[in-house]
């Protein structure tokens, strides 16, 4: 085995290991900040309004901060490459910003302040990190094989981050679990020891990555940061444009059915026990991991366009079957057991959804040098991030707007003052658990299943929409990625 070899398969180890702490940093942040709010905050209309604008708002500041990091990324010529001084300084100030997040006593508006400061600062840190993670991808190989495997295995880690963090938080911030006897304590417990483990597993990744300074030769080191610059490079992309068309419209989607909107429904309908929404969250990844670990396998079958719609299907049975078992199933044990399975493979799909557009986005690199002669790998390695940062704003409308709809806040404000009251000592872990029981004990089936309705029937709707997209437009497809690879060699060749 030559020494580049033995650092292309080091660099296969060690560059997926970041990505279990920086997931489980960004489950917790956009899956669980909401909830976190929702149940330890007592908040009237007005004040889950402000919450909801601030993540709008944060996002929108993001379709320029997104774009410029990528740009400032390809501007970098350090003696550590242009992705790990970035990586470094992005995953420290994440881990700060969620620890001050977590650990305050703040109530009312003074909460909503620090919130809102706090939410701007994540956007900058985690934008960071993030962009240059993915954008050193198309620094590690320039062949689709190289990329799908660094991609799916990413992703897998990902998944493994995603799903201890999405089965272990719901476990010890709810019901008799909860570290310190309540939801607002527990919250912080965990803020801090992930904003100690991003870190340590992000430094696997920057001491034994080494990038291959010959595949990004050709990347405009020397471009000007500017808007201008960054929205020709987009425009001048027609298949960059088109798939993220269809991934921001999927991601919608799929994280309205992951987010706050799944935990609430899950607390409202089957009890305040953070076990039930851990295993609901946890057999629904199951079919994701198995999608990560064989999808290089799988696309070696078939194509990209071919499993998408295979995908689809499996998608419109998870999501029909959740939404039937949801509506006619009395008894709530037996319905949350057929509910939780059927979601798993709503998930499933989704997943691969994601994973499959992540590979697609990745390869408008090569497209970009054939069209232009340059890669511009960090801008549109920006855009992925941005698209869904975007759309999880919209998220956050749709899930504020369903709670405003189905009058949510009346139950859990109380849950919010028994938490606070059981947090400053003022009643027992046993009082609080026995007065939230008889607050949900209150809530219509009307409530849950509306939205179980929204969770699934959007999804899906979007879902589709997106599949349409891909198939029609873009056509950036296995072939033609790799005739497209061939004459950018052949020019190589050509100058040399």
């Amino acid at each position: 085995m030559t020494k580049e070899e033995k650092q292309n398969r080091k660099n296969l180890i060690m560059f997926p290991i970041a990505s279990i702490g920086r997931d489980m940093a960004y489950v917790l942040f956009t899956n669980f900040l909401l909830t976190y709010v929702l149940f330890t905050r007592q908040l009237d209309a007005a004040q889950l309004t402000a919450i909801t604008l601030i993540m709008v708002g944060a996002r929108i500041f993001d379709g320029l901060n997104d774009p410029i990091m990528g740009n400032i990324v390809e501007c970098t010529d350090s003696k550590y490459g242009k992705f790990k001084p970035w990586l470094v300084l992005g995953i420290l100030s994440t881990s700060a910003v969620i620890i001050v997040t977590f650990n305050t006593s703040l109530q009312g508006w003074s909460f909503i302040a620090l919130f809102g400061v706090m939410y701007f600062l994540y956007s900058i840190a985690y934008t960071m990190h993030d962009i240059s993670y993915w954008g050193m991808i198309a620094s590690l190989g320039s062949d689709a094989n190289a990329r799908n495997q660094f991609t799916s295995r990413a992703t897998l880690f990902a998944g493994i981050g995603s799903t201890l963090a999405s089965m272990l938080i719901p476990m010890f911030t709810t019901g008799s679990m909860a570290l310190g006897g309540s939801a607002a304590k527990a919250y912080g417990i965990i803020a801090v020891v992930i904003g100690i483990i991003a870190p340590l597993l992000m430094a696997f990744t920057v001491l034994g990555v080494r990038e291959n300074r010959s595949v990004t030769e050709n990347s405009s080191h020397n471009s000007s940061v500017s808007l201008k610059h960054i929205v020709s490079v987009i425009r001048g992309n027609d298949q960059l444009m088109w798939i993220a068309a269809a991934f921001v419209i999927q991601q919608v989607g799929n994280q309205l059915a992951q987010g706050g909107l799944a935990s609430t429904y899950v607390y409202l309908d089957y009890g305040y026990s953070g076990g039930l929404y851990s295993i609901f969250n946890t057999v629904g990844m199951i079919a994701t991991a198995f999608m990560m670990i064989f999808y290089p396998m799988i696309t070696r079958k078939i194509t990209r366009k071919q499993l998408m719609s295979i995908l689809l299907g499996i998608s419109a049975f998870g999501y029909g079957a959740t939404l039937v078992c949801g509506w006619i199933i009395p008894d709530a044990g037996i319905r949350f057991w057929l509910v939780t399975a059927a979601n798993m493979m709503a998930n499933f799909g989704q997943y691969g959804f994601y994973l499959i557009m992540m590979i697609s986005i990745i390869n408008t690199v090569e497209y970009n040098q054939y069209l232009h002669g340059t890669r511009q790998e960090g801008i549109i390695a920006s855009l992925r991030p941005f698209l869904t940062k975007l759309a999880s704003a919209l998220v956050v409308v749709m899930t504020t707007a369903s709670y405003l709809v189905f009058k949510v806040t009346d139950c859990t404000n109380v849950i919010s003052q028994m938490e606070n009251a059981a947090s400053a000592g003022t009643i027992t872990e046993v009082q609080k658990l026995s007065s939230i029981e008889m607050a949900l004990s209150s809530v219509g089936a009307w409530q849950t299943r509306g939205l179980m309705t929204v969770m699934t029937v959007i999804p899906f709707v979007l879902m589709y929409i997106s599949w349409r997209i891909y198939r029609s437009h873009y056509t950036l497809d296995e072939v033609e990625y790799e005739r497209i690879c061939s004459v950018i060699a052949e020019r190589q060749e050509n100058r040399s």
